[in-house]
């Protein structure tokens, strides 16, 4: 028969690891493996339970991932479990109009031969991701998984850091990294304040299926309300992301399928032939959180937790997939050196790094969205020029498509697909 008394202990036991995750979506789990396939010991705390991650159905969200979130992808082992379902983005065309008028004859067109290193980068569906971070941890050594538990407290000691989850449970580490996202328990905990704003836009997202192939070409259709961008998925699929005022989006998401879809025609267009709903339909609030401080004592932040920037660029998963690369290069290096990985001196290194590519990225696309989210006639003028000359400008487009597959700036090892 058990002892009731073993039930309390275990409640209330320490366990210490090298580095503890808070969240388990998709930046967690690609820093867990990042950090034991180096050698530390993880323990990955999330509050959703692991037979929901896993076996979640067809939602109709994906990501792009930028051909340098690939690379970290294939050096932390997850690549090889997605590769054959994932959509290689060979092209890009970015244009400017009205719904229902179709684009304006000023354009960017994007191709993947002007860099000569493959695809720009590749469309992902959310369930696929999910599953293969999850057998991949399962894979490795020195990754402990805590599902379904909650972090109620955290406290920072000498030489380590202390949380609590719900159940009483207590668990020790060198350091402590928030991946929770935007409205992160992690950095409220630590006092780190955020700063930004809503855009009183609201993003539509779902997948349509269509008669025709996209072969390979994303989709970017800026309008007043806000931009429309039609994504490749394998097959006869793309994925939407859809931006509107917020309370036009509300009316349209309350409609039923059919109706949603005669709103949605005039903007999408028929080029790719008749469209179809596939898989659910969802909405989320856009706006712009960044993080005053990255790091705190014994506490780093990585991907939306950091930074939430508005999608217009699609480089949310991208910007945290740099986070992950750049602070698990900081901290391998660093224990390498002998040095304590949870020290200030140590945690500024990543802030360093990140922060100013980060402050950039937030400023370029909170710009980029307010110059092309309204219909004042100068500013279409001037922007349907520029479009115009740097699609004309070799260089110029070089350097986009550069940017686009996240090749640009000082990448962490695993981002060029090096082992650190």
């Amino acid at each position: 028969m058990d002892n009731p008394e073993d039930g309390r202990i275990l409640r209330h036991m320490m366990v210490e690891h090298d580095i503890l995750i808070v969240g388990g979506g998709l930046n967690g789990p690609a820093l867990a493996l990042a950090l034991a396939q180096a050698g530390h010991s993880v323990c990955v705390i999330d509050a959703l339970n692991e037979k929901v991650r896993k076996n979640a159905a067809f939602d109709g969200r994906s990501y792009a991932l930028a051909l340098a979130s690939q690379r970290l992808l294939a050096a932390i082992g997850v690549w090889d479990k997605v590769a054959d379902k994932a959509q290689p983005m060979l092209e890009i065309k970015v244009t400017d109009g009205h719904a229902g008028d179709g684009p304006s004859p000023f354009f960017m067109h994007f191709d993947h031969a002007e860099i000569e290193e493959g695809p720009m980068g590749y469309l992902v569906e959310d369930r696929h991701l999910r599953r293969a971070f999850l057998d991949t941890m399962a894979e490795v050594d020195g990754i402990t998984q805590l599902d379904g538990k909650t972090v109620v407290a955290q406290t920072v000691n000498q030489g380590g850091v202390t949380v609590t989850l719900d159940d009483g449970t207590t668990l020790t580490g060198k350091v402590l990294v928030g991946c929770d996202g935007r409205r992160s328990g992690t950095a409220e905990r630590a006092g780190i304040k955020r700063t930004g704003w809503a855009y009183g836009q609201t993003a539509l997202v779902c997948a349509i299926a269509h008669d025709l192939p996209h072969h390979g070409i994303a989709h970017q259709f800026f309008m007043p309300p806000g931009p429309l961008a039609i994504l490749p998925l394998t097959g006869n699929r793309s994925s939407i992301v859809w931006s509107e005022r917020t309370d036009v989006a509300e009316q349209i998401n309350a409609l039923d399928d059919q109706a949603y879809l005669q709103v949605l025609r005039p903007r999408f267009g028929d080029f790719l032939g008749e469209i179809r709903l596939e898989g659910q339909r969802f909405t989320y609030p856009l706006d712009l959180t960044i993080a005053n401080s990255f790091v705190a004592d014994r506490l780093a932040l990585v991907g939306d937790a950091a930074h939430g920037m508005h999608p217009i660029a699609g480089q949310g998963l991208n910007a945290g997939l740099r986070d992950v690369g750049a602070l698990a290069e900081t901290l391998v290096l660093a224990a390498r050196r002998g040095e304590d990985i949870g020290s200030q001196l140590v945690l500024e290194r990543y802030q360093q790094w990140r922060r100013f590519d980060t402050a950039t990225l937030a400023m370029a696309t909170d710009v980029f969205n307010r110059l092309f989210s309204n219909d004042n006639p100068l500013l279409r003028l001037g922007r349907d020029i520029g479009m115009g000359v740097v699609g004309a400008v070799p260089r110029l487009r070089r350097n986009f498509v550069r940017e686009a597959a996240g090749l640009t700036g000082d990448l962490p090892k695993l981002l060029q697909g090096r082992p650190i």
